[in-house]
C-alpha cells in the first residue's frame, strides 16, 4: 500500500511503499480523521502521531467521510458534496464512493501528521517548502507584517515572479487586494448611504401624502353618503305631506 505522508508545517509531502501486511494492521478498522500512532510502521515513524485523510481503493475510488461502510456504494450526489462536481446547474447523479472505513483493498492512504516524533523523516519534515502565494486580503496582509490601520497595505503585498523569457524583462505578478478600505470605496459607502436615507425619507412623505388623500377622500365619502341621506328623508316627508 502506497502511504503519502503530508506535513503542514512546512508544506512538503513524501509517498513510502508498505508492503509489510503487519505494519498497515495499525490502519484497519479505523476511519477517517481517526489518529495513529507511527510507532508500528517503522523506528523512523516513532513517536510520530498521523492523522488519516482519505485514500482511495484500487480501481481509483475515494473514500468520502460519514459513509460508515468498509466497501464501495452508489450515492444520489449533488453540489456541495464531496467526491462530486456538478457539470450543469442543479445536476445530480448517482455515483460510486468508498467507505470511510479503512480495509485491506486501499490502495493508498492520504496522513498528516499531528505531532512530530524525535527524528526528523527526509525530505518530509527536514526541509521547508516556500509558499507560491502571499495573503490576498487586506487584514491578512496587515497580520503578517503586523502593520498598523495608518500603513499602507499596498506597499507590502506578495510578488510573484513569472517564469522569464529569452531576452525580456523579468515579469512579476501581484494579487488584487481584497476588502481594501479606499477613498472611492468610503465614498461609494456615503453614497449608498445617503440614497438609502433619501428612500426612507421619500417613502415617508409618500406616505403622508397617501394618508392626508386617503382621509379627504373618506371625508367627501361620508358627506356624500350624508347628503343622500339627508335627500331621502326629504323626498320621503314630501309624500307623506301630500298624502
Amino acid at each position: 500500500m502506497k502511504v503519502n505522508i503530508a506535513y503542514p508545517a512546512t508544506g512538503a509531502q513524501k509517498s513510502f511503499e508498505i508492503e509489510d501486511q503487519r505494519k498497515l494492521n495499525i490502519f484497519y478498522e479505523k476511519t477517517l480523521a481517526s489518529e495513529i500512532k507511527g510507532d508500528a510502521l517503522g523506528d523512523e515513524f516513532k513517536g510520530y502521531i498521523f492523522k488519516i485523510t482519505g485514500g482511495n481503493d484500487k480501481q481509483g475510488f475515494p473514500m468520502k467521510q460519514g459513509v460508515l461502510a468498509p466497501g464501495r456504494v452508489r450515492l444520489l450526489l449533488s453540489k456541495g458534496h464531496s467526491c462530486y462536481r456538478p457539470r450543469r446547474t442543479g445536476e445530480r447523479k448517482r455515483k460510486s464512493v468508498r467507505g470511510c472505513i479503512v480495509g485491506n483493498d486501499l490502495s493508498a492512504i492520504s496522513l498528516v501528521v499531528v505531532k512530530q516524533g524525535e527524528e526528523d523523516i527526509p525530505d518530509l519534515t527536514d526541509k521547508q517548502i516556500p509558499k507560491r502565494l502571499g495573503p490576498k486580503r487586506a487584514n491578512k496582509i496587515r497580520k503578517l507584517f503586523n502593520l498598523g490601520k495608518e500603513d499602507d497595505v499596498r506597499q507590502y503585498v506578495i510578488r510573484r515572479e513569472l517564469p522569464a523569457k529569452e531576452g525580456k524583462k523579468l515579469r512579476t505578478k501581484a494579487p488584487k487586494i481584497q476588502r481594501l478600505i479606499t477613498p472611492l470605496r468610503l465614498q461609494r459607502k456615503r453614497a449608498l448611504r445617503a440614497a438609502k436615507r433619501h428612500a426612507a425619507e421619500n417613502q415617508r412623505e409618500a406616505a403622508a401624502e397617501y394618508a392626508k388623500l386617503l382621509s379627504l377622500r373618506l371625508k367627501e365619502k361620508k358627506e356624500k353618503k350624508h347628503a343622500a341621506h339627508v335627500q331621502r328623508r326629504l323626498s320621503s316627508q314630501r309624500k307623506s305631506t301630500i298624502n
